[in-house]
């Protein structure tokens, strides 16, 4: 098996670390909050307030089931319209109380479900993106195992972007991409050395800020949210959304 090969079977395994383990061992005080206050809770976003280190934080992020009943309960972490909403709705109630963002992404991407266009999917994601954009507080995202195009950039426009060093972040799957390009869906792994998705190529192109090592994986997380939040925390309002504009047009 080749080294790309590995790291895509590692994020997509289903023992990953998922939100609710980062929230359990990173975050204190976590209070969960549903719903987004036009159709229903979508259990693949989770998000609400929490402490880190002392600080008072909206965390959100994609969740992933570690087993057969989770991910059927999370829609295998593909979120609806309905999650975006909620996001959306927690992102903007972190603007309101001056609250930094912290996501977690890990989603292959969004439902592609009838449901999810009768309900708007695309505008759902494009109204997030837009969103984000603008936020007048300091907004850090973490590629925890799959990014997949724009289901994981919904929740990932920030001012800092960091991945896990076993996370993939993409445009489309790789199987995907092989299938568009040689209509062969088992050159995956050719189409992935291909299109650079993997941490210390996406770190080398500055798409993403930092690369976090798995092993003793939540000191090394908490040891990375904290400096981005201190260097994040200097800037002006106009500096954080000038800085964040900046960056994704350099993609």
């Amino acid at each position: 098996m080749t080294e790309i090969a590995e790291i895509i079977n590692k994020a997509r395994a289903a023992d990953r670390v998922s939100v609710r383990d980062i929230i359990d061992h990173c975050f204190s005080d976590f209070f969960e909050l549903h719903g987004d206050r036009q159709f229903t809770d979508d259990e693949a976003i989770v998000g609400g307030i929490a402490r880190f280190k002392g600080q008072a934080v909206s965390v959100i992020g994609i969740q992933k089931g570690h087993n057969l009943a989770e991910n059927l309960a999370t829609n295998f972490g593909q979120p609806s319209p309905n999650g975006y909403r909620k996001a959306l709705r927690l992102m903007k109630q972190a603007e309101k109380f001056g609250r930094p963002l912290i996501t977690f992404i890990n989603t292959a991407g969004a439902y592609p479900g009838i449901e999810a266009e009768e309900r708007g999917q695309g505008e759902a994601i494009a109204r997030n993106l837009f969103e984000m954009s603008d936020l007048k507080v300091p907004i850090i995202a973490v590629i925890t195992g799959e990014g997949g195009s724009g289901g994981a950039l919904a929740l990932a426009v920030a001012n800092k972007v960091i991945m896990l060093e076993n996370a993939v972040y993409s445009v489309l799957s790789p199987e995907g991409f092989a299938t568009i390009l040689w209509k062969d869906g088992k050159r995956r792994d050719e189409a992935a050395e291909l299109m650079k998705i993997t941490a210390d190529h996406l770190l080398e192109m500055e798409v993403v800020d930092a690369v976090i090592k798995e092993e003793t994986l939540f000191e090394n997380l908490s040891a990375s949210l904290e400096q981005a939040l201190t260097e994040l925390s200097e800037m002006t309002v106009d500096e954080l959304v000038e800085q964040r504009y900046q960056r994704f047009r350099k993609y």
